[in-house]
């Protein structure tokens, strides 16, 4: 698969995940975000059991239970504090703040992993960090539990990450699996204590969040197994681009002059970052 290919799959996750985003704001106006993420699940765990089967003597083989553990469990609290974050703040401050997660990752490897990164890798998560400030700071967005959300989804996305660093030499599919499966099993009881009658109207919308989320992540897994990571990672800016365009056609959203600065902020950091310094072995 060449390069223009591994571009266009990357699109196509992006336009997926936005449009999924879209969704899930209108959907999280009548359910809590605990139900759509295991609605969520749900639609996952029948695409992922054939998998399951297939690659049962690989699960069986694994040494890393209470790893794989952890990491779905980081993974459910994300993705929780994501689908809650989204229903509260307007779309492009949520995905401006999710840029911070590869900063973060690099502060949470060195102590977890023991990775070591140059000066450059720490000045510019300083300097990202201040992008945060810049958009959540005294200005037209108020501090509120959406914005706590937000950040809690970078720093448990975040340790997530980290954990399938440390599990890099897993198979692919059991990670896949071991997501799935631990989705819906730490988000089935929250789901029921908190669970709202369905209208029969509104299975399409959760359904399709599912379907969206899956699709995506085959797309996404598509882009990165072709095409070099550092050839797709400046593609990665467009989706502030895209989620600020869902907001405004969408719910009427205009991105505050503070997002567009912070999130100005945060992507010189992240590209600057990448340019001055290479992780040292």
């Amino acid at each position: 698969m060449g390069p223009r290919a591994g571009i266009v799959w990357l699109l196509s996750d992006m336009l997926l995940v936005t449009t999924m985003t879209v969704l899930v704001k209108l959907g999280g106006a009548s359910y809590p975000a605990v139900q759509i993420v295991f609605i969520r699940s749900l639609i996952g765990l029948v695409s992922v059991l054939p998998m399951a089967f297939r690659q049962r003597h690989a699960l069986q083989q694994t040494r890393h239970w209470r790893r794989h553990g952890f990491r779905v469990l980081c993974n459910t609290l994300a993705l929780n504090a994501n689908f809650a974050a989204i229903t509260a703040l307007p779309l492009a401050l949520v995905n401006a703040i999710g840029f911070m997660r590869p900063l973060v990752v690099l502060a949470l490897a060195g102590w977890l992993l023991g990775e070591r990164s140059g000066p450059w890798r720490w000045v510019g998560a300083a300097i990202g960090f201040a992008g945060v400030l810049v958009m959540v700071g005294p200005s037209e967005v108020n501090w509120n539990i959406g914005i706590v959300a937000a950040l809690a989804a970078v720093v448990f996305g975040s340790l997530a990450t980290v954990q399938t660093r440390a599990l890099a030499a897993e198979n692919t599919t059991v990670l896949m699996v071991f997501y799935t499966v631990g989705l819906s099993v730490f988000t089935a009881i929250p789901a029921v204590i908190a669970w709202q009658p369905v209208a029969v109207a509104d299975w399409p919308l959760l359904l399709a969040i599912g379907v969206l989320a899956q699709l995506g992540q085959y797309c996404y897994l598509r882009a990165y197994q072709g095409t070099p990571a550092n050839l797709l990672a400046p593609f990665g800016y467009l989706s502030i681009v895209l989620a600020s365009l869902a907001g405004f056609l969408a719910f009427g959203e205009i991105p505050a002059w503070t997002t567009i600065a912070g999130s100005a902020i945060i992507v010189l950091a992240l590209v600057g970052t990448s340019r001055l310094d290479r992780p040292r072995s």
